[in-house]
């Protein structure tokens, strides 16, 4: 017992804390009754005046802002409705008949380099030519594809037309069909000319031939 009351011994602060809570009800009573004293011993007892007023800050008016009129508002485009326009008799094209264009006067009809064929000749085969290796003829595709529209994604489709000699080696190319990409027809050429084939047989014998070629340079 002696050596637990040695360990702790109380502090003043500690006696101010624990008489607080005495002081503070004490203080509420003294003051509630000095309050309730003061008003019956003096009740007509008001605050003093002190004569100074407190001016009112003067009100500037605001100037006038000419707010423009809002924008009328936009009309929707209204609907094509079709029209009816009297055209005379020299402003429009004659009818064509037979009667007007006997067929011995017609234009001939549109030959082979019309639709941008060549003088490629027909020569009958039994066994077409085939690559020989098409993993080495689509590394040429991709050696040849133009760096500048391969990063930029533009691709498409040329037709090649190739002359096959009897030892299966490209001798001649022609564009048979553009991708209407100058870059890439120029690229196709080159790589089809370095394309190697088997060659065309017609029956046991080793013929020289024409075939088309498609490339297509796409990205992946």
């Amino acid at each position: 017992m002696t050596a637990h009351s040695d360990a702790y011994r109380e502090t003043a602060n500690d006696r101010f804390k624990r008489s607080f809570s005495t002081w503070l009800w004490c203080g509420v009573v003294v003051a509630a009754v000095a309050h309730f004293a003061l008003f019956q011993l003096f009740p007509e007892l008001r605050a003093a005046d002190f004569g100074w007023r407190v001016e009112p800050t003067p009100i500037v008016p605001l100037p006038e802002i000419d707010v423009p009129k809002p924008p009328e508002p936009i009309q929707r485009p209204q609907l094509p409705v079709p029209g009816r326009i009297d055209l005379s008799e020299e402003l429009t094209m004659a009818r064509t008949t037979l009667e007007a264009n006997p067929v011995d006067q017609l234009p001939p009809p549109p030959g082979p380099e019309a639709e941008g064929a060549t003088d490629f000749q027909f020569i009958p085969v039994t066994v077409r030519p085939e690559l020989r290796d098409p993993a080495a003829a689509l590394r040429i595709v991709e050696r040849y594809y133009p760096p500048l529209l391969k990063d930029a994604g533009v691709g498409g489709s040329v037709v090649v037309g190739a002359f096959i000699d009897t030892a299966g080696r490209v001798q001649d190319v022609r564009l048979l069909r553009s991708c209407g990409n100058q870059s890439l027809d120029y690229a196709a050429l080159q790589a089809v000319s370095l394309f190697e084939f088997t060659p065309a047989l017609n029956r046991d014998q080793k013929v020289a031939v024409w075939i088309k070629q498609p490339i297509t340079f796409e990205v992946r």
